[in-house]
């Protein structure tokens, strides 16, 4: 198997016009740039300070961001540079130095005063910050074989897991997620969420691996135990259907009960006690895909249903379909918040370039490697759209119009395009997950 640390080839992308490939390669480099401009002393911004005006709520881009932060960390791992490198251990100590008494790791530390932020908009916690961090660890430490950052911060990695493990509020096994406490912070999911359980499978893992690696078989054999029991009850709750797999040893809930009005094509988007969403969260069924926990036969079922309904037009890709509009039972009046999640804005249907370096590597995974190098291509014709500037990689895309709405030199944007040309290089079989 060839290394995925290669650089980007564009020859090997036959099916592409000579022009195609050099296009790639711009955007390549390109998305390397954008990345530079992220680098600080303190870690990876979430944007590009130089080239981002904030005001108002915006002030918090100035930040180390532990989800922004972790994610780049992860899809960075394979470009052997120094700056890169130590950017990813600033990021790391920036964030876990700030760890509040009872465990929690910051949503950010804003890069001119020090001070942390734990929580968003209306103070809710973040939750899945805590779960990127301590995954990024894990793939940090393995991927580079360097295990300080892990055995300097092993107790505060313990504690963030302890943190999390209350959230576990009736041992369930999943964890029961505060509303607008995730990436989508401005979006009204709760209980329990498809991406969060699925960041919260995969913290099970890779916090065994960490305790693994010092030693400690006993408690990693406790988390990778507990990982399984999630992963049984995750693909219970979150793909819905008649057939005999619903034949569990418990009573029937009030969701199962709505569950056998049909099968599901893809994980739905959120469970509550009393009432679930049928949407398809894109993000969390390629997260899930990728991460390992969701099998290719119902991995395939998803795509064919997610190319059905165009979710990579105009460009790769929206966060969700259909988008919610106002009047919907799922509606929420602060979605009108800074007009950030009107229908086709942000979290409500927008088109997120770092989503779309999933998509294609999703479809890579999948075994559809001509496909993948089309949408790579089309991403790249994304990510050269700008506001000010080409090649701005910005944060978000409206989902109509396709045109670039968030933040220019978007840190995870850059960092996802890089990691899908270098996923494009392996066999689908041995992709790292993540």
């Amino acid at each position: 198997m060839e290394d995925s640390r290669v650089l980007f080839r564009p020859e090997e992308y036959r099916e592409l016009s000579k022009k195609e490939q050099q296009h790639l390669a711009l955007a390549y480099e390109k998305a390397i740039e954008a990345l530079r401009r992220n680098i600080t002393d303190k870690g990876f911004s979430a944007a590009s300070l130089e080239d981002n005006e904030v005001y108002g709520t915006d002030v918090n881009y100035r930040s180390i961001w532990a989800r922004d932060g972790g994610i780049t960390v992860i899809w960075t791992l394979d470009l052997e540079d120094e700056d890169i490198r130590r950017a990813q251990v600033a990021t790391f100590d920036t964030l876990l130095q700030c760890q509040s008494p009872t465990g929690q790791i910051p949503a950010n530390v804003r890069l001119d005063s020090g001070e942390p932020e734990y929580a968003g908009v209306g103070g809710i916690a973040s939750i899945d910050s805590v779960m990127w961090l301590i995954i990024s660890v894990a793939q940090y430490c393995q991927h580079t074989g360097d295990w300080d950052v892990a055995e300097r911060h092993l107790g505060r990695l313990q504690r963030a897991m302890d943190w999390l493990s209350a959230h576990d509020s009736n041992n369930c096994g999943l964890l029961e997620i505060p509303e607008a406490s995730d990436w989508a912070d401005l979006f009204g999911y709760s209980y329990h969420v498809l991406y969060d359980e699925v960041l919260w499978h995969r913290s099970l893992q890779c916090f065994s691996d960490i305790l693994r690696h010092f030693g400690e078989e006993e408690r990693a054999n406790d988390y990778a135990g507990h990982a399984e029991h999630v992963a049984k009850v995750f693909l219970r709750q979150f793909w819905p259907t008649t057939g005999k797999e619903r034949s569990i040893d418990r009573p029937p809930s009030f969701t199962d009960t709505q569950y056998s009005l049909g099968d599901a094509r893809y994980l739905v988007a959120q469970i509550t006690p009393f009432s679930f969403s049928w949407r398809c969260d894109v993000y969390g069924n390629l997260l899930a895909y990728l991460t390992g926990l969701l099998d290719r036969e119902r991995a395939m079922m998803t795509f064919r249903f997610l190319w059905g309904v165009g979710i990579n037009e105009p460009w790769p890709v929206k966060n969700l379909y259909p988008p919610v509009q106002a009047g919907d039972p799922e509606w929420r009046s602060y979605y009108a918040v800074n007009l950030l999640n009107l229908p086709s804005h942000y979290h409500n249907g927008g088109i997120w370039p770092f989503i779309g370096g999933m998509w294609v590597r999703y479809l890579h995974k999948l075994g559809m490697g001509d496909l993948a190098r089309r949408e790579l291509l089309k991403l790249a014709n994304l990510c050269a759209e700008g506001i000010g500037n080409e090649w701005e990689f910005n944060e978000w895309h409206h989902g109509v119009t396709g045109r670039a709405m968030g933040k220019a030199y978007q840190a995870w944007s850059a960092a996802s395009f890089i990691r899908a040309c270098h996923d494009l290089h392996v066999d689908p079989e041995t992709i790292k997950t993540l």
